[in-house]
């Protein structure tokens, strides 16, 4: 990895580090996104777009009104997408500045944008939304808090709803030169998604094997 300080993942480690030992594993979202819009940091994740693997899946499965939740929304593409699709959609992230970011990026928008925590998330949440889409959230957070993060994300899911779940593959990488964040979930932590009647329906690698895309349903 580059040690380049201009290297945006490696100033996004830099900035994580210290906040994540000190027993903070979601407190460093915010110090980046508020660099980044003073312009003083580049959000390493942001490609001004959609997910690839979202936009073919929504392109077969459009919306017809039914209710989505995006988990850990950033900058707002993979919400946007998903209301364009029709989707009923609801989006947050842990960091205002990424909301405010947001806000000013589609004036326009028909999402439902806040601000809140996946470790301690709305009750209201609770098998709630008909689609959730988790993309490279959990992976973001120290292997600490990996379950109870998967617990979250699992709870969004309604009776009969359909979890999409987006993360680079542990088994991809070289663990021994390997420093995070992100941390790649393995393929046991993506099955750990199946739990409280959530079941797998299909787990695929895709980007010449470097990600998972999975797709898990509640049952009715």
């Amino acid at each position: 990895m580059s040690a380049d300080p201009l290297d945006p993942d490696e100033d996004a480690r830099r900035r994580a580090e210290p906040v994540v030992a000190a027993g903070d594993p979601t407190g460093w979202f915010e110090p980046l996104y508020a660099a980044a819009e003073a312009g003083e940091a580049v959000v390493p994740w942001f490609r001004g777009e959609p997910s690839p693997e979202l936009a073919d899946w929504t392109t077969a499965n459009p919306g017809a009104g039914r209710s989505a939740l995006v988990v850990g929304c950033g900058m707002g593409d993979d919400a946007e997408l998903l209301a364009g699709a029709g989707y009923r959609t609801s989006a947050f992230d842990v960091s205002p500045s990424a909301i405010k970011a947001v806000l000013s990026r589609f004036p326009e928008t028909r999402v439902s944008y806040r601000t809140a925590d996946l470790l301690e998330p709305p009750e209201e949440w609770h098998h709630a939304f008909d689609v959730v889409v988790e993309i490279l959230t959990v992976q973001s957070m120290p292997k600490t808090v990996r379950d109870p993060a998967i617990a979250s994300v699992a709870g969004f899911l309604a009776p009969g709803g359909t979890l999409l779940v987006g993360a680079f593959a542990e088994e991809s990488i070289d663990l021994t030169t390997w420093a995070g964040p992100p941390w790649p979930l393995n393929r046991a932590e993506l099955d750990s998604f199946s739990r409280d009647g959530v079941k797998a329906t299909n787990v695929e690698r895709v980007r010449d094997g470097a990600r998972w895309w999975a797709q898990f349903t509640r049952e009715a």
